[in-house]
């Protein structure tokens, strides 16, 4: 049976956009913008595909693989593996990343969230409401 990764977070890792850009240009990833506003926490989850994030602006928490809620702040790198259980806690302000991934894709469909249960067959997680 195949084990399955782990997010990683390495607080504090960069301390300008410029830096971030600088680690996205040395891992060879390809890199896009996302703003996360005010939203209830997700589901856990996983994708199928290696990314990273770099949070530029605001703080919040993720779900980390055995639900643990882990911080994430400005000058934090998070790297997500591919099946890596994670989860985006309640956002209460605000949040700017730079998201890379490992090869170009339309973004939406590199970030369905897939149901853990699965694993690690992506099958799409359903979290409409009352599932």
């Amino acid at each position: 049976m195949a084990t399955r990764p782990v997010m990683e977070i390495d607080n504090g890792f960069f301390s300008t956009r410029d830096e971030a850009m600088q680690d996205i240009i040395e891992t060879g990833y390809w890199p896009t913008t996302y703003v996360s506003e005010r939203m209830d926490a997700l589901p856990v989850h996983w994708h199928d595909h290696n990314s990273m994030g770099y949070v530029i602006e605001g703080s919040t928490y993720l779900l980390d693989e055995v639900g643990e809620r882990v911080t994430l702040e400005a000058g934090d790198r998070l790297r997500v593996p591919a099946g890596a259980l994670h989860a985006e806690g309640e956002v209460t302000e605000r949040i700017t990343y730079i998201v890379a991934l490992e090869k170009p894709e339309n973004f939406f469909d590199a970030f369905r969230m897939l149901d853990p249960v699965a694993w690690p067959s992506p099958e799409p997680l359903d979290h409409s409401p009352g599932n």
